[in-house]
């Protein structure tokens, strides 16, 4: 206790001492947790609704014109076994006539369409639109079905763009990792310069690499923490912001995910990232003093 009671002291009396540093320390951390978290929302949010709209993408399958409707449901359990179907919906063809009519201005010219002009046909969802290609394949090669529609491109553009984001936000995330890591260890390489007697002293001593180490992993760790909690509540304030003028704009059909869903995982990360930052920081910052 007498050793952790130490520790603590001589933390925060270092941040005390230099409280300039402690303080651009702290904001530095903030800034990079915020635009950290603010790439993570947006990528986050991305995924989701491209998730939403992948969910509406569906094949469309034409049964042969020449098959019952008995005959073409029979054809549901081999389009099921297919490894990348979600689920099917069986269309008939009066009623692929009657949603077909209903996207025209009423006229008298279609009253006597007949439905057998239409084939029946299936809307096939997919688990992963990123193989559309191959599931479109296995589809044409099952015996009865004519014709198959796939919005290729349409697919393709979703997972493109899913990819760009992910890639973007994991560059920025790891280069602004590297920025608060090298920002806390020159915070922290100064006090330990203003000290390095006091260190050179007890390591000679005979001290231990953790009981120098402590009082800078105290001190990393109270700024980290710091940080991350301001960023945490900067970050809260500016969601809820973004996402009520999202919701009274035009672009209010997007689905953006509630701050509930992304609170604790939020939380966790900027809690965590603090730590990480502080404990790499600190081995950074006093590894040439370890070697007296």
């Amino acid at each position: 206790m007498n050793r952790i009671g130490y520790y603590i002291r001589e933390g925060v009396d270092s941040i005390f001492n230099h409280g300039l540093i402690s303080v651009t320390t702290i904001c530095v951390i903030l800034a990079c947790l915020l635009i950290m978290g603010s790439f993570a929302s947006v990528a986050v949010n991305v995924n989701h609704i491209i998730g939403n709209l992948e969910d509406q993408v569906s094949l469309l399958a034409f049964v042969n014109e020449k098959w019952s409707e008995q005959e073409a449901r029979s054809l549901e359990t081999q389009i099921l076994a297919i490894d990348n179907v979600a689920s099917v919906t069986f269309v008939t063809r009066a009623q692929a006539l009657e949603e077909y009519l209903g996207q025209l201005d009423d006229s008298p010219l279609f009253d006597e369409v007949e439905p057998t002009i239409l084939r029946d046909r299936y809307l096939v969802y997919l688990k992963d639109i990123s193989l559309m290609a191959g599931t479109q394949t296995r589809l044409k090669d099952i015996p009865g079905i004519a014709r198959v529609n796939a919005h290729l491109g349409i697919a393709q553009g979703m997972v493109s763009v899913r990819r760009i984001v992910n890639v973007v936000s994991i560059v920025m995330i790891a280069l602004l990792l590297a920025v608060s890591t090298f920002i806390m260890a020159n915070t922290l390489r100064l006090a330990a310069f203003t000290r390095r007697n006091e260190v050179a002293i007890v390591r000679m001593i005979g001290a231990t690499n953790s009981f120098i180490r402590g009082p800078f992993n105290v001190e990393g760790m109270i700024l980290g923490l710091t940080g991350s909690l301001i960023a945490y509540l900067a970050q809260w304030l500016i969601y809820i912001s973004v996402t009520g003028r999202i919701a009274a704009s035009s672009l209010s059909f997007l689905e953006i995910l509630p701050l509930s869903v992304l609170a604790l995982p939020l939380l966790a990360c900027f809690l965590a990232i603090g730590l990480l930052v502080a404990i790499f920081g600190s081995r950074i910052a006093i590894r040439n003093y370890m070697r007296i």
